[in-house]
Formats: C-alpha cells, structure tokens, sequence
C-alpha cells in the first residue's frame, strides 16, 4: 500500500513532508566507458557500503558534516576515488562516475565545458544550459538553434532546420520513444509547447548528421532526451508572463519506484500582441507529462511514459498596416479583417518500456507506443486591403501619408480542415557488450491510420470583379468576348483521405575501440532497412522497400595534444510519411519513393587551456547528396510536398564552435556556420531550396557580476542571412528567388539567485526548504529588429503584378520570471 500511496501523491503533485536526520545522501547511476549502466560495482565508505544494481543505480547514506571518503571498485575497471567528501545534513548528492578499464577510452574522459568529448560526432548539452538560457520558446530546441547548422528564423516556432533540411527530417526520442509533432500546424503561433519539458530533463545529445544506424530513418538530425529517474523527493516551479510550469520527482522508500510528472501552461498574448497584426487573441497551451520506473528485480524494470497536450488557437484579427518598399517607392499595405481562426490540436501519447539485464554483458528492451491526434483547423476570415504609395515629398504636408492607391480589393479564405491520426510502434532493442566491443540490434512495427479531410478557399474580388484562377479556361478577353465564366474560387482545395501504412524497420550496428601505436581508435559500422506498404480507401497499395549502410571512425592521436578527428557517413533515406503523399490539390500519391541522401562529415575536436581555464574548438565540414527529392514550400511553419520526386540537391557547408569558460564558472560559446543547398526540378537548372539559410552565426554568453556573484546575466545573439521567400500559389518557383531580409535577434535574461547548490541556509531561516530560488526578467528581442518569416503576396489589380509583404515577427517584450525548486 506504501507504493501506491507514493504514486497517489505524485499525481496530485502534493509536496512531501521533509525528514530531518544527521546523514546526507550520495547516489547516482554508475557508467562504463561505453556509456553503459554498470552493475555490481561495489561502493565503500568509512562506516559501510552498497552495490549498484544491473541498471547502475546506487543509493549510500554518510554521515552528515563529516569527511567521508568513498570508493568505487570492480573487477577489471580503475578505482573511483572521492576524497574527503563533505556534506551537510540531509544533502544529496549526485555523482554519476565513469569508470575506466586499462584501455584509455577514445577521446578519455577529459572534463571540458561540454562534458566528455564524443566519438561518435554527438553534442551534450547541459540541462541547467536549457533551463536557464531565456527565448520566446524557452526550452531544449531553444539552445539548438544558436549551433553552427541548426536554422529557425522564428522565435515563436520550437521546429528548426539542420543543415538544409526541413522541419520533417528531424528525428526526436525521449527515452528511447520517438515523439511526433501535430501535422495540420502552419503558424508558429499556433504550436504551443515543445514536447520536450526541460524540467524533466536529465541529459541531452543532438546530432546534426552522419548519426549511427540505431537512430532511424530521416535524412537530418537527431535530438536524443532522457528523462530522469529521480534519487530523492523534489518539486519545481517556474512562472512568468508567458505561463507556468510545475514538476515534482519522488522515489520509494525501498528505492523500486520512481517517477515524475510536469504539468504546463502558456499564453502566448504577451508575445503575439507585439506583432503588426492586431487581434483579439485567446491561447490555450497546455500539457501534462509523466515518466515513471518500477523495478520489480535487479534484472528487470518497466518504464511508462505518459504525454497529454491540448493547444487551443483562437484569433480574431483586427487590422494591420505593413510598410514595405525602397526608400525611392516606398509602399504601404493596410488590411482590415472580419472573422476570426479557431484551430484545435489534442495529442496524446503512451509507451511502455520494459528493460531486462540478461547478464553483464546482454540487455534487451521492450518498447510500445501509442499516439493520437485529433486536429481541427477552421477559419473564416474576410480581409479588405489597400495596397498605396506613400507621399515622400519633404516639402509636402502630407509627408508619409499614402498619396495614391495601387490596388482595392477583398480577400475571403476559410478552411474547414480535419485530420485524426494513429501511429502504433512495437519495438525490441538489445545490445551486447565485452571488452570494448559492443553489438547493437533492433527490430520495429509501426502501423499509421490517418484520416484526413481538408476543405480550403480563397476568393479575391476588386471592387466587385472576382479574380478567377490564371489557367486557360478563365482567360479574359474583355470587351472584345464576353467573359461569362463561373464564380469561383481563385484557390481551392477539397480533398478526403484514408491512408494506412505498414512498416517494418531493423537496424545492426557494431562498434569497437583499440590501441594502434599509441593510438586510440574507435569505429561504428551498421545497416538499417525498412519495408512498407501503403494502402486507403481509393488509393492503389503499394510496397517499397529499402537498405541504409552507415559508418563512423575517430582516432585519437598519442599526441600532447588533447585533439580527435572524426569522420562519418553513409546513405540515409527518408520513407515517405503522410504529408510527403499528399500534393497540393490534396491528393495521395502512394508511389513517392523515399528520399535519398549521401552524407559525408569530416570533423575534429581541439581541447585546451586559456587563463587557466579549459575550452573546446569543434569543426566540421560536410556535403550531402540528394535524389529522390520531394520538392515543397515552405510558408511558415507548414511545409507543402509536391509528392513528387522530380527534383535532386546538394548540401555543403563548414562549421565551428568554440565554447569554454570565457567568464569563470560559467560555460558560453561561439558558433559560426556557411551553407548552401540547391536543388534542380525535372532538369530545368539549380535553385536555392528555401533553407538555403548561408550564413550563421550564435552566441551564447553567460557572466556575473564580480561583486555580486549571485547577479547573473545570460545572453543569447542569433544572426542568420535571408532564406528566399516563397513563391504565391500557382506560380513558378523559377520565377520568384528574392530572400527575405537577414535575421538578427538578441535575448537577455538577468536574475538573481537566492538559492542554489553553493547558497544555503540554516534550519531556522524561511529560505531554509529551497533548493534554489531565482527572481528575475527577460528582455526579448532586444534591441527590436524587424524580421521577417514570409511574405504575404499582395495582388495589384491594375497591373495585375502581385508584391511580397513581408510578415514581420514579434517586437521587443519584457517578461518577468521567477523559478524555485524543493
């Protein structure tokens, strides 16, 4: 009864009484080099001691106040030594050890601002560095986007770009469990909340490309989370203007239970208020998360993961005025609306994850998922626009004011979109370890049922002439014809759509490390597949299949030097998910083959010393080759497929990151980034792809105040060159190559801490039951620069010529924050 009373008051996030005693606490999971949980390893103090479990966790009570020196050993590993380790009453302390066995470890374990260097071309990220950076979406892809190859020019989107590719190429896991996103969202306004809770985040690795065989089939990146599994009773909360979150982490007394659940709420009022559109908006984002473990042996554990999420998008739009142009021709858009959006997304997520230890070397996994979505997208939204030239006459009284009209017109659009979603996986992943050498394998079932309906118009009408679609049979030849052609649509879409898919999935993989005269080296070969078979109501059923061999190598010289080189590759395909079906009159094309890429990464690592303090320099460079390419438009966040693969590309770029201690016990970096991708559709010649994003540049930089340590600042600088700007429906992405303006954007964050692990107080104090305590605010968009997403195209009647309005993004905003842990 002890257990379930546990789980009850988890899932009311009702705080648990303190125990107050004379011992504190270490605990944490020990590691073999490999990364792997080690077992048995035996752990010894002064007054006692404890084992790990097959899962490497550990739990040792030491006396409060007290040098206390602690010893881990096993056989064949060197020992890890804490020497005279001090802790006070009821402290807990977690240490995750690496040990080592008489082979040095590719790349050693050398500690730098970044943690362990990796081998295997994976960055980790601090969670603290995720927590604490500010960004008008908070959180893991927050930080993502300051790397060298990762692009989002919008700081409301939580999706982003990596090395040319799209949003959908992007793979993301949380323990293991791929994670999906909504499939009907096309505004970053309407996205809501990440996935991924940064208050439940244990450890983050991202991978821009190149990455092993076990990780799936997309053609760009992959962000692996993990979850904690709490050591100890805790409980945070943070709230600001744009929301709420709260978490709460406890474990048994006997240690087999553990779990930990955060809930999540955000209005986005504050931030879309800023824009040039102004609205009656009501946002609702919320989400509740759970991770729980239970231990029933020291061989086996069964995890479940838990996800709800509720994104509720409603918007009346007022008016909007843009000014757009030269400084010679300036122009001026003014739109008043009608009508308002009402977009709704519930997802759902469940997955059971079992873990057997077999024996020290074999692990095997069990894991089941299930995610559903129910998505509504309806509009009904009248704009009246004027599109005029502006009065630039400095001699004139009416100097800035619109002086003449280019253009009258009525746009109506309405959609009445619905889509419901069911993807089931079943999965088993094992994995066998020796001496350095360790075999990877799995096997994967995922059945998709998508039922999708999607009714989409547009009617453009000038001082009551409606403005028919440019094909052949609605020319106009007035007055020497009559013109007597139907009312129509300028642009419509009707579609229904019942599509299943099939799949199967498998990946082997073998990897080693050795000594070669004094060198180290480490190597990864594998092989993924999958086969699948696409079916629905009036669609043709068809089946294709596909192989995916993938390597890497590092070597680590015997240099005095701290320096790896890397390099990486393979072929990477992409099978086709529902949205790459469906063209843009809606229609499935079930035959669209995977898309095909060809990666090669070279890349190296240089460790050093400055100032007495450590930093790291990362290089890479890259080129990818693509065929099989589906082109797309991208407008916004909502991505178009033509479900074609008419089209092939490139991808080359160069990367460099230099991150270390440039202010003393804090962790910035610098990023710079060039690429360029094209692509060339049925032959007719290369064009940039619209993440041909050139050049990036990232910073992040944390500082204090030298007299005031607990003052401290974080700063985010993000500098992206233009991406083009899209083409207007129906016409030729030949024809329209303009690029947005550059992006630039500056977000700071200034707190003050009461609280944290070197800052606490006495029993009798009121700060006494905080483990950290922050007050707080973040300016966004510091310095207010006008940037831009896409461009509205605006048809100029008279002319007939239509002109990109730019769609400029959020204004500077201020927003206060406290955060608190128990």
């Amino acid at each position: 009864m002890r257990r379930f009373r546990y789980l009850i008051l988890l899932l009311v996030c009702c705080p648990l009484g303190l125990i107050y005693s004379q011992t504190a606490t270490i605990t944490g999971v020990v590691l073999d080099e490999n990364e792997s949980p080690l077992g048995g390893v035996n752990i010894t103090t002064e007054n006692g001691g404890s084992f790990t479990d097959p899962d490497g966790f550990y739990v040792l009570q030491l006396v409060a106040d007290t040098p206390t020196t602690v010893t881990f050993s096993h056989l064949g590993h060197e020992n890890v030594v804490l020497e005279n380790l001090i802790l006070t009453t009821n402290e807990t302390f977690e240490f995750n050890p690496v040990m080592k066995t008489n082979a040095i470890q590719v790349a050693g374990v050398t500690v730098s601002p970044t943690g362990e260097k990796e081998a295997r071309g994976i960055l980790s990220v601090s969670p603290e560095v995720v927590r604490k950076i500010p960004g008008a979406n908070a959180g893991v892809e927050n930080v993502l986007k300051l790397l060298p190859g990762v692009s989002s020019s919008n700081e409301l989107s939580t999706q982003y770009s990596v090395r040319g590719g799209n949003y959908d190429e992007n793979l993301v896991y949380v323990n293991d469990i791929e994670v999906y996103r909504p499939f009907l969202v096309r505004s970053a306004q309407q996205e809501g909340l990440s996935f991924v809770n940064s208050d439940l985040v244990q450890d983050v690795k991202f991978s821009p490309g190149g990455f092993q065989s076990k990780y799936g089939d997309k053609l760009s990146s992959v962000l692996d989370i993990t979850y904690k599994n709490p050591v100890a009773f805790g409980a945070s909360l943070d709230v600001s203007f744009l929301g709420a979150a709260a978490s709460v982490e406890t474990i048994s007394e006997d240690k087999n239970f553990s779990g930990i659940l955060g809930v999540r709420y955000r209005n986005n009022s504050l931030l879309v208020n800023s824009l040039e559109t102004q609205s009656n908006f009501n946002p609702t984002f919320a989400d509740l998360q759970s991770y729980f473990t239970y231990r029933f042996s020291n061989k086996f554990n069964l995890s479940f993961l838990g996800n709800i999420s509720i994104n509720d998008y409603q918007n009346e739009p007022i008016n909007r005025q843009t000014t757009f142009g030269t400084l010679d021709a300036p122009e001026v858009l003014t739109v008043f609306y009608e009508g308002r959006e009402n977009n709704r997304f519930d997802t759902a997520l469940g997955a059971f994850k079992g873990t057997y230890v077999l024996n020290d070397e074999v692990t095997l996994k069990l894991i089941s998922s299930i995610y559903h979505t129910t998505e509504e997208e309806y509009s009904d939204v009248i704009a009246q626009y004027e599109l005029g030239e502006i009065d630039t006459n400095l001699g004139s009284d009416n100097l800035g004011e619109v002086n003449s009209s280019r253009g009258l017109a009525t746009e109506f659009n309405r959609a009445r979109n619905d889509l419901d979603a069911l993807i089931f996986t079943m999965q088993h992943r094992g994995r066998y370890a020796k001496n350095q050498k360790v075999l990877e394998w799995g096997g994967k079932y995922t059945h998709e049922d998508i039922r999708d309906r999607i009714r989409e118009s547009e009617f453009i009408d000038s001082v009551g002439f409606y403005i028919r679609p440019p094909s052949s049979e609605f020319v106009n030849n007035q007055p020497e014809e009559p013109f007597d052609a139907p009312i129509i649509a300028f642009d419509e879409l009707n579609a229904t759509n019942f599509v299943k898919t099939n799949r199967f999935s498998g990946f082997i993989q073998y990897s080693n490390q050795k000594s070669w005269n004094g060198n180290e080296i480490y190597y990864n070969m594998g092989l993924r597949g999958q086969y699948w078979t696409i079916s629905g109501t009036g669609v043709e059923k068809v089946s294709q299949s596909i192989l995916s061999p993938r390597a890497q190598f590092a070597l680590k010289p015997r240099w005095q030097r701290d320096m790896l080189f890397r390099i990486s590759g393979g072929v990477y395909q992409q099978p086709p998910f529902y949205r790459e079906l469906r063209d843009q009159n809606g229609t499935i094309n079930p035959n669209v083959k995977a898309q095909k890429s060809i990666h090669l990464v070279l890349g190296s690592e240089y460790s050093f010393t400055v100032w007495d303090r450590p930093f790291t320099l990362v290089g890479e460079t890259y080129y990818k080759a693509l065929s099989n390419v589906n082109p797309y438009t991208l407008e916004d966040v909502r991505i178009r497929y033509a479900a074609n693969n008419n089209a092939e590309a490139y991808v080359y770029g160069a990367e460099l990151r230099m991150n270390g201690a440039f202010v003393p016990g804090t962790e910035s970096w610098l990023s710079l980034g060039y690429l360029k991708t094209e692509e060339n559709i049925d032959g007719r010649g290369y064009i940039s792809r619209p993440t041909d994003q050139r050049l990036k540049v990232g910073i992040l930089f944390q500082d204090y105040v030298p007299n005031i340590p607990d003052l401290k600042m974080y700063l985010n600088l993000i500098y992206n060159t233009g991406v083009p700007g899209g083409s207007p429906n129906y016409a030729d992405p030949y024809l329209f190559q303009n690029r947005l303006r550059d992006y630039r954007r500056a977000d700071l964050g200034i707190s003050y801490i009461f609280v944290d692990s070197n800052k606490r107080y006495p029993k009798n104090h009121w700060l006494y039951r905080f483990k950290a305590l922050s007050l707080g605010f973040e300016i966004f968009n510091l310095f207010n620069t006008q940037n831009s997403i896409t461009n509205t195209w605006v048809r100029d009647v008279d002319s007939k010529q239509q002109f990109a309005v730019p769609n400029f993004l959020t204004s500077r905003v201020l927003n206060l924050r406290v955060g608190a842990r128990f």
